[in-house]
């Protein structure tokens, strides 16, 4: 049998360049965490300042652009195997590795693993064993001299390295770059064969499911001579296969009767079968090794079909059209070694809770650990993984392409066990900026990508995961003959609203799909003054600007803020409003989008978390606060949402239901005046089938003579609400903000009511404000005269009404402790 042992402790750290930095000790030896990296081992003994923190980013910069070297020994612990391997999930990323002062092996590529044969070379105590790692920009450099500069978005050279792309930087993310053994390494020693490599592909038809596993074996000498035996386990049922002593490959087929289906949350529930992979050798009677995962059945197709629109881009689980309510999501600390299973499944519960249904694993960090796979199966999300190019031309000469295709062909056999995973995207805005981004002169016919995204990974997937369809790239709009980011085809990215325009330019189209759009605001308060030290706080301070990584970036809050507020009279108004505006931009498109499903079907939010503290798009910042647009998500992406729509300056009503039963609901709407009094009022009836949309027009009476500067619009229908006003903030005749507030401090949490005495808009408790610990349960809320609406507040040991007023704003008047 198989064994394996964990190469955990005790290894060393220490500096290996031919020059030692100003910043260590000669000779200095560390004591090194694996799996990890050198950054978190020298912030971990002082040697280096948090690059969290202010401006340490620049302090730090050193560490990336020079060379390490780990240290460990090696014992025999496994007596009677005919092979010991060693073997590294994953090497960040330029590494030469030596056993006993032998160099048995080296690595170019961040994502992907490597296993050396070092048989006979571990047989007694105290063996050594080193890991040297180079800088990355000194290969980069390499490699760009071999094969010619390509343009790329950011001055560095990460589109020459297989390396996490936005560990050099990027518009919300510091330059920190890695080296280290960043993913588990060790020792397996076995006999006879192992298996090398199995790839389930799980099929559907009715209610049988299918596994065809295909195996690729490994032999010793000793193997070679012997006939070996596949068996492969799941739903109660079992086939075996027998091996000639000459077969490497083996494909074996079973079937499940009376399957229950995988199906996102959304639409149904995760089942899942344990399958079981067994390698016998049957003269010996023995298991020489086993492979198992916990494999869901159910279909994934990609709807493409032209219509009078254009050409459609919606995703089928199990033959039912889904709109995805979907996030993008980067890596979560820019240490990846640091995020833990338990991390991942926080950040993926906290997903699932904002009623997220698919989540997009952009093309500029890595493909996550099995955690986080693991945890979107049973959860219910769907899984849309990018390959990793982003932003740039990559080069197809010298040693990226085996590189690229090795990376490929490991993650598609990895990551294709899991029911979550539905679909494989050649890469992030590289045909986009091909065209659009002025990289043709500067290429001059040189190579930028496109033989992998149209040729090697479609060829790859086709051959090892054929069950899960490819995109070519996002955006992408289906065919060479058009535009890349043709909205009438394919997925569309929105950034023009965010970086030159209004968020009300999202509604000015219907895109088939939405696979990145966003709107910036900064981190919760409790974050910013944690991670930067300026005071007083302002939004174009020193620490504030550093932590600010986009182009122009308070500039374009500034620009999003003028249509709608007049200019933030200080850091606490800025921040609210550029808190609010997120939410509010981001409302825009959402509910634009489903209310005219199914032309448009998905949007995917950017972005859904942070890799540090930082003004980003993210709903959920470095510190893991959730910011207001979390909870705008909750409501925006449940299976029921009410919305107005305009439409020629014709006001109607959406009843959107993504739900599998119908929505059938009475509907007050009401035109209702700055103080409250309601001046008109119709009831009617929704009628929404299951996954559809009903449109309800206004009846002229109540949109006729209005007063926009004076009056708004409120529909309500089975508990949800949806709200319309016509004017902008600052030309609206709010009334001066009043309310009550009162706080019961109950076992486990305290209770904020708030009674409104005037209209309250977007009013939000922002609990930070009140312990840097504190959460609170929801996000903005308009409020009517006589209104209530209550928090519960966690984290808060220090309960009190004048903190509350003081946590509480909303957009009329002044700030709550001066109403």
């Amino acid at each position: 049998m198989l064994v394996a042992h964990p190469l955990t402790h005790p290894w060393t750290l220490r500096h290996d360049g031919p020059v030692t930095p100003s910043q260590l000790e000669e000779g200095a030896v560390f004591a090194a965490q694996v799996p990890g990296c050198v950054h978190s081992d020298l912030l971990a003994v002082g040697a280096i300042p948090d690059p969290f923190l202010d401006r340490n980013e620049t302090e730090i910069g050193w560490v990336g652009r020079t060379g390490w070297r780990y240290d460990t020994t090696l014992s025999d612990a496994f007596e009677g195997h005919e092979r010991t391997d060693l073997v590294f999930e994953g090497l960040d990323t330029f590494a030469r590795v030596s056993v006993a002062g032998r160099q048995v092996g080296e690595s170019q590529n961040m994502h992907r693993g490597y296993r050396w044969d070092i048989s006979g070379q571990v047989g007694a105590e105290g063996v050594p064993l080193t890991v040297r790692f180079a800088d990355a920009y000194s290969e980069a450099d390499k490699v760009r001299e071999e094969v010619g500069a390509r343009p790329n978005v950011y001055p560095e050279p990460f589109n020459y390295v297989r390396k996490m792309a936005s560990s050099f930087g990027w518009d919300w993310g510091p330059t920190v770059v890695t080296a280290g053994i960043w993913r588990p390494v060790r020792l397996e020693s076995w006999s006879t064969a192992r298996l090398a490599q199995v790839r389930p592909q799980v099929t559907v038809d009715g209610s049988t499911g299918t596994v065809r596993v295909q195996a690729d074996l490994e032999r010793t000498a000793t193997g070679r001579s012997r006939s070996l035996r596949l068996r492969v386990s799941a739903g109660g049922q079992s086939a075996t296969l027998d091996l000639s002593p000459e077969q490497d490959t083996a494909e074996l087929r079973l079937q499940v009767q009376d399957v229950e289906l995988w199906w996102p949350h959304s639409l149904g529930a995760q089942p899942r079968y344990e399958t079981l992979v067994e390698l016998l050798d049957p003269a010996a009677d023995t298991v020489l090794d086993t492979w198992s995962r916990r494999l869901g059945f159910r279909t994934v197709a990609l709807d493409t079909t032209a219509d009078e629109h254009g050409s459609a881009f919606t995703i089928k689980v199990n033959g039912v059209p889904v709109f995805a309510r979907g996030v993008n999501w980067i890596p979560d600390d820019v240490l990846p070694s640091r995020i833990t299973p338990e991390r991942y499944r926080l950040r993926l519960e906290q997903a699932k809770a904002a009623n997220v249904d698919l989540v997009r694993i952009w093309g500029g960090g890595i493909y996550e650990d099995r955690a986080f796979y693991d945890a979107c199966d049973e959860l219910g999300l769907l899984v849309w993984q990018d390959f990793l190019f982003a932003c740039a031309a990559y080069p197809e000469e010298g040693p990226l392409p085996a590189e690229v295709e090795a990376e490929a062909r490991e993650n598609v056999v990895r990551l294709m066990p899991h029911p979550s995973l539905v679909l494989w995207n050649g890469n992030n805005e590289n045909l986009w900026g091909f065209e659009d981004w002025d990289w043709k002169p500067e290429l001059d016919g040189a190579t930028w990508g496109r033989g992998y995204y149209f040729d090697l990974l479609p060829r790859v997937v086709a051959e090892l995961d054929p069950s899960r369809p490819y995109w070519a790239g996002s955006p992408w709009s289906g065919s060479t003959n058009l535009h890349p980011n043709d909205s009438r085809h394919g997925t569309t990215h929105l950034w023009e609203a965010w970086n030159r325009r209004d968020y009300a330019d999202y509604l000015t189209d219907v895109p088939r799909f939405v696979a990145e759009f966003g709107w910036q605001a900064p981190p919760a308060l409790a974050t910013i003054e944690r991670s930067v030290s300026d005071r007083p706080l302002a939004s174009d301070s020193p620490g504030m600007l550093h932590h600010q990584k986009a182009e122009d970036g308070n500039g374009k809050l500034a620009r999003g803020l003028a249509p709608h507020f007049a200019d933030p009279a200080d850091f606490d108004t800025w921040h609210y409003l550029t808190q609010l505006n997120q939410a509010r931009a981001i409302a825009t498109g959402i509910e634009h989008w489903r209310a005219n499903w199914p032309r448009c079907a998905g949007s995917i939010v950017w972005q859904l978390n942070d890799c540090w503290p930082v003004t980003s798009w993210a709903a959920i910042d470095g510190d893991g606060h959730l910011k207001p647009l979390y909870f705008e998500l909750q409501r925006l992406y449940a299976d029921r949402l009410l919305t107005f729509t305009t439409d020629g300056g014709r006001i109607r009503l959406a009843a959107v239901n993504q739900g599998a039963r119908p929505w059938n609901a009475p509907v007050e709407l009401r035109r209702v005046a700055a103080d409250g009094t309601t001046t008109a009022r119709f009831t009617t009836t929704v009628e929404a089938a299951e996954r559809s949309v009903a449109h309800v027009e206004l009846p002229s009476e109540l949109t006729c003579d209005a007063d926009r500067a004076k009056e708004f619009w409120v529909a309500d229908a089975d508990g949800l609400r949806a709200l319309h006003f016509a004017a902008a903030d600052r030309d609206f005749a709010y009334p001066q903000a009043e309310f009550d507030v009162t706080v019961d401090t109950r076992e486990h949490d305290t209770l904020i009511t708030v009674t409104a005495r005037t209209l309250l808009r977007d009013l939000l408790l922002r609990a930070d404000r009140l312990d840097p610990a504190a959460a609170t349960d929801r996000g903005r809320i308009t409020l009517l005269p006589g209104e209530q609406a209550a928090f519960t507040v966690t984290g808060w040991d220090s309960p009190g009404i004048h903190a509350a007023r003081r946590a509480l704003r909303c957009v009329n008047g002044l700030s709550p402790e001066h109403a």
